[in-house]
């Protein structure tokens, strides 16, 4: 049977991406979506500014776009997926599990509470269960499951390697983020095209602070962030997709260029219908990877790794996704997976 799912802000940059997915996806049928009052009762195809690199799927195109509201979501959707803009996530995606929808949401809001799991489940399925640590406190027949920022999920499974293997204790990176992740409307020609951007608002604590929770340990009740530490430059630079980030990886045992790619490469998907057979590509050349080149490896959800050097307490390196599909649209989709397999749903 099909899982009927909903979207909020179908009419965004990721609510668009949301759309491209869900419409061939084997396991869920769109059954409703919503965006702001001004494109509410509108057509899809009236309603948004349909830009992603292919068309919009004509079964979608005609259905009606309804309010951000729990009353105009029919009350046999199963899952609702969520790329609101984090303060109106914030007072909508509780209204949503309060009225009983199991939430997967892209939005920032709500990542580092206590009782929110954040997944990335190649890296840490069994934190899902913190939903029902989260149901238990809040009195929620719902839930809300979140995945995290679009350059942490780029860094975290070559880390969760590599910590796998040695034992992480200090992470550096400096981020090169491609524009769409502000958005369409987020960085204008005049302040991007010849220029780079040294500071994204917020971003660096958030790959701070969501990388340790991701790495962290769950004991059935709470979450143990993970001890290393982790510093964060990021850089907003003239490329349309593709986020690239340069990361220093100290350990507590010896690491070698050969045994750091080991450890990467024997990283495979798991059992979803959206994680890659190959989680984790790693390039020989030391040019790759590029966004323009490797963007789209795997369907856009693998992470891309390369450029290694030993340093003198661990190793270098450099990798690479595509923000919008593994780090936020298909991050969304492949947890929404989690939670059918898990039977959440």
């Amino acid at each position: 049977m099909s899982v009927r799912v909903g979207v909020l802000g179908a009419t965004g940059a990721v609510g668009q991406r949301l759309i491209q997915l869900i419409d061939p996806h084997p396991e869920f049928e769109l059954a409703a979506m919503t965006a702001s009052e001004s494109s509410a009762g509108k057509t899809y195809r009236e309603a948004a500014k349909w830009r992603v690199d292919a068309p919009i799927p004509e079964n979608v195109a005609e259905m009606e776009v309804g309010a951000t509201t729990p009353d105009a979501v029919p009350d046999d959707v199963d899952l609702i997926f969520s790329s609101l803009p984090s303060s109106v996530g914030a007072e909508v995606e509780p209204d949503f599990c309060r009225a009983g929808y199991v939430v997967s949401s892209n939005s920032s809001n709500g990542r580092m509470d206590e009782d929110v799991p954040l997944v990335i489940p190649e890296v840490n399925a069994d934190h899902v269960d913190l939903i029902e640590v989260q149901r238990d406190g809040r009195g929620w027949d719902g839930a809300l499951l979140k995945n995290p920022n679009c350059s942490t999920i780029t860094m975290v499974p070559p880390l969760a390697a590599l910590d796998q293997a040695f034992d992480l204790t200090d992470v550096r990176v400096s981020t090169l983020q491609a524009v769409s992740g502000a958005g369409y409307d987020g960085v204008t020609s005049m302040e991007i095209i010849d220029n780079a951007i040294p500071h994204i608002g917020g971003e660096e604590q958030k790959m701070e602070t969501e990388s340790r929770k991701l790495l962290g340990t769950f004991d059935g009740a709470e979450v143990e962030l993970h001890g290393m530490d982790v510093a964060a430059s990021c850089n907003r630079i003239a490329t349309l997709d593709g986020h690239l980030e340069n990361v220093w990886a100290d350990a507590e045992d010896d690491v070698t260029v050969e045994a750091a790619e080991d450890a990467m490469a024997e990283v495979t998907g798991i059992d979803l219908p959206s994680s890659p057979e190959q989680l984790i590509k790693v390039f020989e050349e030391p040019d790759r990877p590029q966004p323009r080149l490797d963007r789209n490896v795997e369907d856009g959800m693998s992470v891309g790794v390369g450029g290694f050097r030993e340093t003198t307490d661990g190793v270098q390196f450099n990798c690479l996704a595509h923000n919008t599909m593994r780090g936020a649209a298909g991050a969304s989709i492949l947890n929404g997976e989690l939670l059918n397999q898990r039977g959440y749903l």
